[in-house]
């Protein structure tokens, strides 16, 4: 009995209840083209019926979890109503033509709106059982990592993975030092400094996740990564068109260097595809390639920063060198949950079980990256609906727009460096 009672833990459930959904993504290509996508199109009933299943499956999760965890179940399908219903109208926003086109992602608008819903109405009781960011954080991080395969870091090239690991490694060690200097708790600086190195959005939540950061500072984290991203995705490339021609006379290393440079500072991968497209085809193309390098890290990351934690005692927070069982018990299981989703969907592509093997972008994936999508959305619709504004204009959040900003900059210099050395030297000595 105690066994099991160590397995009714919200990581273990959360892990647990991914499970069916990896299966329905495992599943895609049996299943309509448009299966439980959002579409912006709601004058056609297919996308009436997505919502529908899409509500269904996630109240029925939440409901299977809150059972599991021996929360309250009274009111929870109304209350799970509001939050959808908010979920879907920031998705739907997200979709809009000029807004897509600007980069916002569907979490932004649900802080958003999860805000106003929060300070502008009370919060009545009974609208409380369903707001539960955490859990619904933890599921889109295991349905996260079935979207990262292996084969993505073999067809990302010798150099581009050499950038992705220097960039990420020495961006996210100045932005945590940075971070730590300006007086941002280290939980935060670890959420700020995987956004900015690794690919903005889902690197903060996954990171977030692993290190227990507060969900209000997450929420301001998260929309200071997709408002600075805008500016970004215009300076990247025309400073690229400045700079970089002064550095080679060859049009191709051009494009190549200024791929990599912009691919391993924009933070969002939406946005890095407009930014490249700007200067030209091939460095878009290298651009996606680095990008999908430093994506692929976010296990890598969320590992590491897991096992420091569990490397601190509960009293004298100073390092030690812990036990495996002490490494196991303070181990975010939920990771665990992602890296097996991770290797599982690496494995059954690899292995041409997934009918569409060979397909640049696999059903499976598109489908699981949807699941984890939704359940960001509904994660940041409860993180804003759990906020105060004066929460978000305190000195330490002005901090983080400090440090995000200065480490931005540090990230361009130092990018621009890495970048011009791999692709513009190192590639042409070796004839690559």
């Amino acid at each position: 009995m105690s066994k099991l009672k160590k397995l009714l833990v919200e990581d273990w459930v959360v892990t647990f209840l991914s499970i069916p959904l990896l299966i329905i993504a495992g599943l895609a290509t049996f299943l309509p083209k448009d299966a439980l996508k959002i579409s912006a199109d709601l004058s056609q009933s297919e996308s009436w019926i997505n919502i529908g299943v899409l509500f269904v499956i996630a109240l029925v999760i939440l409901f299977v979890g809150n059972k599991l965890l021996s929360r309250p179940l009274r009111g929870l399908c109304w209350s799970f109503l509001v939050v959808f219903t908010v979920s879907m109208l920031a998705q739907l926003t997200a979709k809009i033509g000029f807004i897509k086109a600007w980069g916002f992602e569907a979490v932004f608008f649900s802080v958003i709106f999860g805000l106003i819903i929060r300070n502008a109405f009370h919060i009545p009781e009974w609208l409380k059982p369903a707001v539960q960011g955490e859990f619904f954080i933890k599921i889109g991080v295991v349905c996260l990592g079935a979207t990262i395969l292996f084969r993505d870091f073999l067809a990302a090239g010798s150099l581009a993975l050499i950038q992705g690991c220097v960039v990420v490694f020495c961006v996210w060690m100045f932005a945590f030092f940075l971070s730590k200097k300006m007086g941002v708790d280290e939980r935060s600086a670890m959420t700020l400094s995987s956004g900015l190195s690794i690919c903005g959005v889902s690197a903060c939540i996954t990171a977030a996740g692993v290190a227990n950061t507060d969900g209000k500072k997450l929420s301001y984290i998260v929309s200071v990564v997709l408002i600075i991203v805008v500016p970004m995705i215009y300076i990247m490339p025309y400073l690229a068109k400045f700079i970089v021609p002064m550095l080679t006379d060859d049009p191709t290393i051009q494009s190549q260097i200024a791929g990599a440079w912009i691919g391993g500072t924009v933070d969002t991968t939406s946005g890095v595809g407009a930014a490249s497209a700007i200067y030209s085809e091939e460095a878009n193309k290298i651009a996606m390639i680095v990008k999908a390098t430093q994506n692929v890290l976010i296990g890598v990351v969320a590992f590491f920063i897991a096992l420091y934690l569990s490397s601190k005692s509960a009293g004298d927070g100073k390092l030690h060198r812990p036990s495996l069982k002490i490494v196991w018990e303070k181990f975010p299981k939920f990771v665990l949950g992602f890296i097996m989703a991770s290797a599982v969907f690496s494995l059954l592509q690899s292995c041409e079980i997934f009918p569409d093997f060979a397909s640049k972008k696999l059903a499976e994936t598109a489908m699981a990256k949807n699941f984890s999508g939704f359940f960001f959305s509904l994660a940041f619709v409860c993180i804003g609906m759990d906020t105060r504004l004066k929460d978000i204009v305190s000195k330490e959040n002005r901090n983080i727009l400090y440090t995000f900003i200065g480490a931005q900059i540090f990230n361009i210099i130092f990018t621009f460096f890495v970048a011009w050395l791999l692709f513009g030297v190192v590639k042409p000595a070796l004839g690559l």
